[in-house]
């Protein structure tokens, strides 16, 4: 099974970039951990959906995993690389 992270943000948030940047080292060294998981990251600017904009228009940055919620504002590293250990094969 895939483990599908959504992070749902908008063009010139800092609290974004800072998200993605922690998603990206922790998927390289969950990665490295686990190289049989698949993770796929999807990026989502929530500018482009009024749904989204009227859910989470104060909580951005937004990260789901698989479709559910599992952070906003800011992403806790040690708490996604849990998430993601506990979602693998």
């Amino acid at each position: 099974m895939t483990i599908e992270l959504t992070l749902i943000s908008k063009p010139g948030c800092h609290l974004c970039d800072d998200a993605l940047e922690v998603i990206h080292q922790v998927l390289a060294d969950f990665s490295a951990a686990k190289p049989q998981q698949q993770v796929e990251v999807k990026h989502v600017n929530m500018l482009e959906h009024e749904d989204l904009i009227q859910k989470y228009a104060e909580e951005i940055p937004v990260l789901l995993i698989n479709g559910n919620m599992h952070a906003y504002w800011r992403i806790d590293d040690e708490r996604l690389m849990r998430a993601l250990h506990a979602l693998a094969k």
